[in-house]
C-alpha cells in the first residue's frame, strides 16, 4: 500500500517536463492523476488528460470541476505552469510583463481557488506550487521570470496561513535551472545557445543542470501524507545555487 493510494493529483503543465515527470511519478505511487495543459494528446497511459488554459478562469474551473466529479474528489494540487522570460527591466514591454505575471502567479491562483471546495473535504490536501532559485537569487536577464517568481513564494506562504486551519498545506519547490524542454525554448533567445548551455550548467554547484526528475521527487514528498507536519515551506532543488560557494577547480 501506498500514501497515495486512492488520492487524486491536478497537475498543471503537466504534459512536458517537470510537471509530466510529477504527473508519472505521482502515478508510480498509487494516485490518480490528472494533467491540465494546452495540448494533452500525447500523455502516458494512465494519466488523464483535461484541456486547459490556466490564464482563463472559466477554463480552469471547468477542467477542475471535471476532475473532481471524475474521481469523486481532488487531494492534491501540483502548480507546475509556467513560462520563462529573458531580459531585464529595459528590454521587457509592458504586454510581456503582464504575460508573464498572468500566467506563472495569477494561474496558480485561479488553479487553487478553484481546487479549494474539493481540497476542504480532503484529509490529505495539499498544494505544491513550483517557484524557482530566481526568487531568492539574481539571474542576469531574468527580470520578469524573477519577480514572477518571488511572487510565487510569497503567495505560497500567505495560501499556507490562510488554509492551514482548513488542514490543507501549501509548500513550494524551488528548482535550479531544469533541463527540460522549457529551457531549450528560453536558450533558443539567446545568440550562443551552446555557450548559454554550458553557463546553465556551470552555475549549478554540482556541474549539471537539475533533472525534471530530481524535481518531481521533491514534490511527491511535499505532497504525500507523510510530510503532514509540512506546510508554508519552500523546498531548494538547487544543486547547490542558494548556498554553497564551492572554489573553481
Amino acid at each position: 500500500m501506498s500514501a497515495f493510494d486512492g488520492l487524486t493529483a491536478v497537475v498543471t503543465g503537466g504534459a512536458s517536463g517537470i510537471g509530466n515527470a510529477t504527473a508519472l511519478a505521482l502515478r508510480a505511487q498509487g494516485a490518480n492523476v490528472a494533467v491540465l495543459d494546452i495540448a494533452v494528446d500525447d500523455l502516458d497511459d494512465g494519466l488523464f488528460g483535461v484541456v486547459a488554459d490556466v490564464t482563463d478562469r472559466d477554463s480552469v474551473t471547468a477542467a477542475v470541476e471535471g476532475v473532481g466529479e471524475e474521481f469523486g474528489g481532488i487531494d492534491i494540487v501540483v502548480n507546475n505552469a509556467g513560462i520563462s522570460a529573458v531580459g531585464t527591466v529595459e528590454e521587457n514591454d509592458d504586454a510581456e510583463w503582464l504575460r508573464v505575471l498572468d500566467l506563472n502567479v495569477v494561474g496558480m491562483a485561479r488553479v487553487t481557488s478553484a481546487a479549494l471546495p474539493w481540497l476542504r473535504k480532503s484529509s490529505a490536501a495539499a498544494v505544491v506550487n513550483v517557484s524557482s532559485i530566481a526568487a531568492l537569487n539574481g539571474l542576469p536577464q531574468r527580470a520578469v521570470y524573477a519577480a514572477s517568481k518571488g511572487a510565487v513564494m510569497s503567495l505560497t506562504f500567505a495560501m499556507a496561513t490562510d488554509h492551514v486551519r482548513e488542514g490543507i498545506r501549501v509548500n513550494c519547490v524551488n528548482p535550479a535551472t531544469v533541463s527540460s524542454p522549457f529551457v531549450e525554448r528560453m536558450l533558443k533567445k539567446f545568440p550562443d545557445p551552446v555557450a548559454e548551455r554550458a553557463a546553465l550548467d556551470a552555475r549549478q554547484a554540482t556541474g549539471r543542470m537539475v533533472t525534471p526528475e530530481e524535481v518531481a521527487d521533491a514534490i511527491v514528498f511535499l505532497a504525500s501524507p507523510a510530510s503532514r507536519s509540512v506546510t508554508g515551506t519552500a523546498l531548494d532543488v538547487d544543486g547547490g545555487v542558494t548556498h554553497l560557494r564551492v572554489r573553481p577547480q
